[in-house]
């Protein structure tokens, strides 16, 4: 858990203390940082209600934390940034020029059932995560999340846009031995991004699941990534 989740524990804590107020109450969801100069989502308690959008932006200019940091995730998001949410879009006002992978994490972090955004506008324009395909990977799993704790069958869910709309994925252990592997059809392909889901076979000892592609040319794996995982109490 982030510094910023504990400190909104604390303030929702100190809220509870007050009197009538009620304490702040929190859900799940995703907080999009960068790997490889592509969005990718990294689990977060964030405020319920009008402050889920603050939270989410909160938890961006953060950063992530150090098993993320270790994996590749990076984020530089700007502290300056308010933002507010009225009938599905989302207003975005900084005082600094964002990047379009800095605009790409805004945009795929606030257009989530969390924060109810399907759009965001900035500086006059209006975006939504279409606009941003260069910044979004091949294969975007949206769950599991990274170190979040999972008990096999696993069911995956995401978007892709690969070729044939197929990839494959692995569940391994810790030693790096393959526990499970299959391939997967999303639901479009080949420039189209599509979604998809799967479930995994029921093993033990997982460690980590494992997406990539194989190359048309010569069979061997392209645009992998490795998702760690912890297992749930």
């Amino acid at each position: 858990m982030t510094r910023l989740v504990l400190a909104l524990l604390v303030v929702a804590v100190a809220a509870g203390c007050g009197g009538d107020e009620a304490p702040t109450a929190f859900q799940e969801a995703s907080v999009y940082y960068l790997l490889d100069e592509q969005v990718w989502p990294a689990f977060r308690d964030i405020p319920e209600g009008d402050a889920a959008a603050e939270g989410v932006v909160s938890a961006l200019a953060e950063g992530p934390s150090l098993d993320e940091a270790e994996m590749g995730l990076t984020s530089g998001f700007p502290e300056s940034v308010d933002i507010s949410v009225a009938d599905g879009v989302a207003t975005a006002d900084s005082d600094d020029e964002l990047s379009v992978e800095q605009l790409a994490q805004l945009v795929y972090s606030l257009t989530q059932p969390a924060v109810g955004a399907t759009s965001v506008e900035i500086s006059g324009e209006s975006y939504t995560r279409a606009d941003f395909e260069e910044q979004t990977p091949a294969v975007l799993v949206e769950s599991p999340l990274p170190f979040q704790g999972v008990t096999a069958p696993i069911t995956a869910t995401g978007t892709a846009n690969t070729f044939e709309a197929t990839f494959h994925y692995e569940l391994v252990d810790a030693a790096g031995s393959v526990l499970d592997e299959n391939f997967v059809t999303a639901t479009s392909g080949t420039g189209t991004r599509g979604t998809f889901e799967f479930t995994t076979a029921d093993v033990s000892d997982v460690f980590a699941l494992v997406v990539f592609e194989r190359s048309a040319e010569d069979g061997t794996r392209i645009r992998e990534v490795r998702i760690p995982l912890t297992q749930a109490s």
